[in-house]
């Protein structure tokens, strides 16, 4: 299954841009790692590595929201 690399925009509304894909996951994260660095992201962009099957299904993980990671400090 290949990688693949997204550039996510959060605002005004979720919007994903495909930009590559590659059978390797070190091919993939330098690739994103130099899209980072390359250019300058703004507010609310971020590129992301994600291992799917497909480019649809990469779509879909990459749409889903994510529950809030639990809270650490006094239980009630």
């Amino acid at each position: 299954m290949p990688y693949y690399v997204y550039k996510i925009e959060n605002f005004p509304i979720r919007r994903l841009e495909y930009l590559a894909h590659f059978d390797s996951f070190k091919a993939a994260s330098a690739e994103a790692k130099q899209r980072r660095n390359s250019t300058p992201l703004a507010e609310g962009q971020i590129v992301k590595v994600i291992f799917a099957e497909s480019e649809l299904e990469a779509e879909d993980l990459l749409s889903q929201v994510r529950p809030a990671p639990p809270t650490t400090g006094e239980d009630f």
